[in-house]
């Protein structure tokens, strides 16, 4: 089994990284960062994402916006192949407009979203459809 180390000071150690390498990084690293558009205008940021218990691929990004210090804002859930990071920007863009994006499923901040029904998948998926 290769030995992955953090790549600050850890290397050689025998430290399991616990953030980032070239190819992986931690979901705590990940939440919290910016989504931009094509346009690079600010849509929010990565709040969580859903992972697929079965194939363990990531399938969502909830993305949250609005609000402030975590009340009255919002989610998007997007296809996380509908992300792409770029390193200028620091964040994931996505291409979508701020008009499609309002139309977006979405769930408030005190609503549960209905995860469990694969309808609501279905309903996410057929919104942003294969073009993302």
């Amino acid at each position: 089994m290769q030995d992955v180390t953090a790549g600050t000071g850890a290397a050689g150690s025998g430290a399991v990284a616990t953030d980032e390498t070239d190819r992986l990084i931690a979901s705590d690293k990940v939440e919290g960062t910016a989504v931009y558009n094509r346009q690079g205008e600010r849509l929010g940021e990565v709040y969580n994402f859903m992972v697929d218990k079965r194939s363990g691929q990531v399938a969502y990004a909830v993305m949250s916006f609005g609000g402030f210090l975590g009340m009255g804002g919002g989610y998007h859930p997007l296809p996380w192949k509908a992300l792409t990071y770029d390193t200028g920007l620091g964040g994931y863009v996505v291409d979508l407009d701020k008009d499609r994006l309002q139309g977006a499923p979405s769930y408030a901040a005190d609503e549960t979203p209905a995860w469990g029904d694969p309808a609501y998948g279905r309903r996410i998926d057929d919104y942003y459809g294969p073009a993302l």
